[in-house]
């Protein structure tokens, strides 16, 4: 497949500027038919149109749609497929019966071989765009369940008065696409079968809330053999209320936690701490995590990706390795089974004080747990003296620039980047080679099926 790059959003005119008023504005309401050419690097069809570009939602390289325009711009328009005139053959019918409204899933029009050769081939080409890099090495691709993996999520919770008329209905789901609105659904395919058989039981507990116009969404969180539920609400509950949401958690074993301002607290059951757990079997620990905490969603994936990046950066029982955006430990604690001593650094507190939890509950005395601003010169900070042999990097989708500036000091012999972000990746990428690194090895992660998301690895080894 060919990609090709979204043109930026343009600026916005002033009165008396000069346009280019030849070209004929396309009619949002019309209907065209076109023939889609390759994917952008969103995973949207491409095609030709009045001599634009038109990026189009829900259609794929090969095929000839019956498009609408959605949006015209200076650059370019955009579109969405209405009708599938001729298909590709990546095409498959939907798993979800929510997937043509519903924003959860945007990709499950395409076959998931396709999806993830695709994610592929936009790795490649952003790290040759931005970071003028190839990777001398391309990883198989990191692949599991297509359905069923996901591990969090946030039900929005809303009422909506119906276009014909008549008393607001609630709304239960997910954003539509494209869309502040939400889809109401009945059955969610990405989270674990057994929850997503509760959805309609839970919209119908909130109809029979009194407070049902002040909740806003629930949250799910599930981990290894527990499943929770966050229910965020904006005005106090009443009692009849909570005894509804109580009920309902003890009679299908759930913990239940009520959120009316910043912080969640758990009503179910009373005893026992506010934490889920999941397992790294290879590694022979356990984590336990807030309802509330990041983590990785997909369990299956993660598994993987932990061994291997710790595979990657080929830890030595004498190395000291620094392992940079840690989180609640989730590379931290691997790393600290093979390594003589690993620091693990992040921006927020309260997760460097769940990663020392952890360290301490798997019987691990070689961690540090440090909270630092990464975006300033951390180089001389106490805990970085002594220099490290390793380096991990877990960044968020804003990606290390400033980080990857400073780690050049440390001298490390290798890198591993995890990424959520190829653009960021790339960039930062540019930045290593041009420090005396080499971009050894690289490839993508299906943590996120059937969306767009594209998460890679990459390995930089010292020249």
């Amino acid at each position: 497949m060919r990609f090709k790059k979204s043109s930026p959003p343009p600026k916005k005119s002033h009165p008396g500027s000069s346009r280019n008023t030849d070209r004929p504005r396309p009619n949002p309401r019309e209907t065209l038919e076109i023939d889609i050419e390759q994917l952008s690097h969103e995973v949207r069809g491409i095609a030709r149109y009045r001599g634009k570009t038109l990026f189009v939602d829900n259609a794929l390289p090969g095929e000839k749609v019956k498009a609408r325009i959605t949006a015209s711009r200076a650059k370019f328009d955009e579109a969405v497929a209405i009708e599938i005139l001729e298909p590709a053959a990546i095409r498959q019918t939907p798993p979800c019966p929510h997937a043509a409204e519903c924003g959860g899933c945007s990709l499950q029009h395409m076959a998931p071989q396709a999806q993830i050769e695709a994610k592929q081939q936009i790795l490649l080409d952003q790290l040759q765009r931005f970071g003028k890099a190839a990777p001398e090495e391309v990883l198989p691709p990191l692949t599991g369940p297509d359905l069923g993996y996901r591990s969090k999520a946030r039900l929005g919770v809303r009422y909506v008065k119906p276009k014909s008329g008549g008393k607001p209905e609630l709304v239960f789901g997910f954003r539509e696409k494209g869309s502040n609105n939400l889809t109401d659904i009945s059955q969610c395919l990405v989270l674990p079968e057994a929850f997503s058989a509760l959805i309609p039981e839970l919209k119908q507990l909130v109809e029979r809330c009194n407070t049902r116009r002040h909740i806003s969404h629930i949250e799910v969180a599930i981990g290894e053999d527990t499943t929770a539920l966050v229910v965020r609400h904006l005005q106090p509950l009443t009692n009849e209320d909570r005894s509804l949401w109580l009920t309902f958690a003890q009679v299908h074993d759930l913990h239940l936690y009520f959120q009316p301002g910043e912080e969640a607290h758990k009503a179910w059951p009373e005893a026992g701490p506010e934490r889920l757990a999941y397992a790294l079997p290879e590694f022979g620990l356990t984590l336990q995590f807030h309802p509330q905490d990041f983590i990785q969603v997909n369990f299956g994936i993660n598994r993987k990706m932990v061994h291997t990046a710790i595979e990657l950066l080929d830890i030595q029982p004498k190395d000291r390795v620094l392992d940079l955006f840690c989180g609640l430990g989730n590379f931290t604690l691997p790393i600290a089974t093979r390594a003589r001593e690993v620091v693990g650094v992040e921006g927020i507190l309260e997760l460097t004080r769940r990663g020392q939890e952890n360290a301490t509950a798997n019987g691990l005395a070689n961690i540090q747990f440090q909270a630092a601003d990464l975006t300033a010169d951390f180089t001389r900070s106490p805990w970085a003296r002594g220099g490290f042999d390793k380096i991990l990097l877990d960044p968020p989708r804003t990606g290390a620039l400033e980080v990857v500036r400073n780690i050049g000091h440390f001298n490390a012999s290798r890198i591993v980047y995890v990424s959520c972000n190829p653009a960021t990746l790339a960039r930062d990428a540019a930045e290593l080679i041009q420090r005396g690194y080499r971009l050894s090895k690289a490839g993508v992660m299906d943590m996120f099926p059937h969306t767009t998301h594209v998460e890679s690895i990459a390995l930089f080894e010292r020249q």
